[in-house]
């Protein structure tokens, strides 16, 4: 077994704690196992003296230590690793031309990693303790493999590579503007313009543009792109139902015979778009583990088993089942929290109708329609935050508000600690009586002393 030992740099604050994985370790009596590194004044762990008791684990208060152990087969699969106690990558999908390989599993296991390995924005490392490997390298450690031919063409820069990143709504931070300059500027042919519905909102700016908008703009500006190798991170967030369908049938169109990686969360989607999936699994933020490809339908089914076969590997302690029965629903009159008239609101380029209504207390009530045909202004008009050219809304509750957006919050507040932030919009949160349940829920200690802008967006 291959013991790994990783550190979380974000977790981890020296300066904050009396270093209590050094002290209480008992194997760093006899031989330097755990120490400081004063370059990068964080926690190291020497994985080859490490005899895996976790004492360390238990001890430390931002639980920022995780050991785990591993056959010895996957340290001939090691990808990349960050850093000395970093996290760690196993094995890579292969990409097939004229297949379109799906990528499947929760936040933190490296998929986006993978992506931009896949893409060349990143050489990886092979776990090589010094940190680096080269072109030749990462050739000759796929030698026998398709992916060996894949980098060979990628590295003599005979494939042209495209990536759709994860996070659409920082478009409007980098690109200012209307969206026909961006059109112009991308180069988006018309037939994908009229497709994606983008042809009406040429006027309108980009920053006025909805998440599922950009979404559309994002991947059209991707399709656009004559290339070799087209990688999508999530391309259908924030889409609705009928665009994800639009969107997956234009990405089979545009894509034939290329090498295409898509990764998402929407299993529907994947099953829709996907020849062969790849489940990843492992660790969040420690390790992850390329699974080797099977059908869409097997692997949307072991996944939710939570039982890989090929790798004779159990993912999860129990299946997702999903209920066919609805909730049962209270009867009697309930008291009235929101109301509101006929609204009607006017933002210029786009005007919203909403007929009266009202929200009950003990309803969830949902709001469903296409993108960019009003339901966040709608939310918006609710909070406070837009007001309406007629009508109103009453009610004496107070309404907590969790937006669309929340890569630009996080743009917006770079260095804020998390734990500051939440003090700032929830005050003495750690005194609700719900955040006990939110945090084992959410797994949020770990990262309540990290900075806003190093969470990623399962984080967020």
């Amino acid at each position: 077994m291959v013991r790994i030992a990783v550190v979380d740099r974000d977790a981890c604050q020296p300066r904050k704690c009396g270093h209590e994985c050094v002290k209480y370790c008992p194997v760093n009596r006899s031989g330097k196992v755990v120490w400081i590194d004063e370059q990068i004044k964080k926690a190291v762990i020497s994985e080859a003296l490490c005899i895996g008791c976790g004492i360390c684990i238990h001890k430390c208060p931002f639980q920022a230590i995780t050991i785990v152990n591993l056959p010895d087969e996957l340290e001939r699969d090691c990808v990349h690793r960050y850093g000395p106690s970093g996290f760690k990558l196993y094995r890579l999908p292969m990409l097939r031309r004229g297949r379109i390989i799906g990528v499947l599993g929760r936040n933190a296991l490296g998929k986006t990693t993978m992506a931009k390995v896949l893409a060349g924005e990143l050489v990886p490392n092979l776990c090589n303790p010094e940190g680096r490997a080269s072109p030749e390298e990462v050739i000759k450690q796929f030698r026998g493999t398709e992916l060996q031919t894949y980098f060979s063409e990628l590295y003599s820069k005979k494939l042209r590579t495209v990536h759709k990143i994860q996070y659409v709504e920082l478009i409007p931070m980098y690109l200012k503007g209307s969206v026909a300059d961006v059109v112009k500027k991308a180069g988006i042919n018309e037939q994908l313009l009229q497709r994606f519905g983008l042809d009406k909102l040429l006027d309108r700016k980009v920053e006025d543009l909805s998440g599922g908008e950009l979404q559309k703009l994002a991947v059209a500006a991707a399709l656009s792109k004559e290339a070799d190798v087209y990688i999508f991170d999530e391309p259908a967030t924030h889409l609705d139902i009928v665009e994800r369908v639009r969107v997956a049938d234009a990405v089979r169109e545009h894509t034939a015979n290329k090498y295409v990686l898509v990764v998402e969360h929407d299993l529907t989607v994947l099953d829709f778009l996907a020849d062969n999936i790849v489940i990843v699994y492992g660790k969040p933020g420690a390790y992850g583990i390329v699974s080797h490809p099977a059908g869409a339908r097997e692997a949307i089914n072991e996944y939710l088993a939570g039982y890989i076969s090929s790798e004779n590997m159990r993912i999860r302690d129990r299946p997702i089942r999903f209920e066919s029965r609805p909730p049962e629903r209270k009867t009697g009159k309930a008291a009235r929290l929101v109301e509101w008239e006929d609204l009607f609101v006017d933002l210029g380029g786009f005007q919203l109708e909403v007929s009266s209504s009202y929200i009950a207390k003990g309803e969830v009530v949902g709001v469903v329609g296409p993108n960019g045909i009003g339901k966040t202004t709608f939310l918006k008009v609710l909070v406070g935050e837009v007001k309406p050219a007629k009508g109103s809304v009453n009610g004496t509750v107070k309404i907590s508000y969790k937006p669309q957006s929340i890569r630009d919050i996080a743009a917006k507040n770079q260095e804020t600690p998390v734990s500051l932030w939440l003090a700032q919009q929830a005050g003495d949160y750690s005194d609700n009586p719900i955040w006990p349940d939110l945090n084992s829920g959410f797994n949020l200690a770990p990262l309540l002393e990290r900075r806003m802008g190093e969470l990623s967006g399962g984080e967020l």
